[in-house]
């Protein structure tokens, strides 16, 4: 009876846990940009991923919105089966300085729509590659999207972020680093690295060290053992 009730209590305990873990997976579930940093001045690819939060509609329409104050020169589309994706320019208050002269528009908006079979259904996910650069020298870039789902809701992911306050419809953010702090900080990381793998290395010459007396006493273990039974089959035959 009392391994019954230790069993329960167990089953009990996972479950709450589970259920614990599960409720932040839902709270966080909007429009996001993975990866959420990139360094300035360079080139990256975004994911911006969209899960369906509806159980009674699908996901058919996703506009994200590249802000013109933090202009990109270059955006690229990466093709998703069963979706339509159109690119809007629009002109720059400020051009955009490159290599081959200044850029006077830039892409502001893009627009994907969903083909009926390949829309997001309730409990799905989807993912929308895009290459952006050179990215801008700024701090961060805010990507506001709106969500249209199939029963006409649109959802406005269109809050920027706050110190101290969590946004309800939070925008997705990419941050932005400069290229010194980040090539700092990929130093900092091999060097922190580096000890760590030789301390991992020591540790598995130790333990060759010790699997190999541990095999050594195990054998003269045995030699005693058998030097004590032929001692004694002598004795009895004598």
């Amino acid at each position: 009876m009392r391994l019954t009730h230790v069993v329960r209590a167990g089953v009990a305990v996972a479950a709450a846990a589970t259920a614990a873990l599960a409720f932040p997976a839902v709270a966080s579930a909007h429009v996001t940009v993975n990866p959420s940093t990139a360094t300035q001045g360079g080139y990256t690819k975004v994911t911006f991923r969209v899960p369906n939060e509806r159980d009674d509609a699908s996901t058919v329409k996703l506009e994200i919105a590249i802000p013109t104050d933090t202009a990109i020169a270059s955006v690229s589309l990466k093709p998703v089966q069963g979706w339509t994706a159109v690119a809007e320019k629009s002109k720059l208050t400020t051009p955009i300085k490159s290599h081959d002269g200044e850029i006077t528009e830039a892409v502001s908006k893009v627009t994907w729509t969903a083909e009926a079979a390949s829309a997001i259904k309730p409990g799905t996910f989807q993912e929308f590659d895009v290459s952006l650069g050179p990215l801008p020298e700024a701090d961060q870039i805010v990507f506001k999207a709106l969500q249209t789902y199939s029963n006409g809701e649109v959802v406005r992911w269109i809050d920027e972020p706050s110190a101290g306050a969590e946004a309800e419809h939070p925008a997705p953010v990419l941050k932005l680093t400069k290229k010194a702090d980040a090539t700092a900080a990929a130093a900092g990381a091999t060097a922190t690295a580096g000890p760590a793998a030789e301390a991992s290395d020591d540790g598995g010459d130790g333990a060759a060290v010790g699997l190999g007396v541990a095999g050594l006493v195990l054998g003269l273990a045995g030699l005693v053992v058998g030097l004590l039974a032929y001692r004694r089959a002598g004795s009895t035959t004598t």
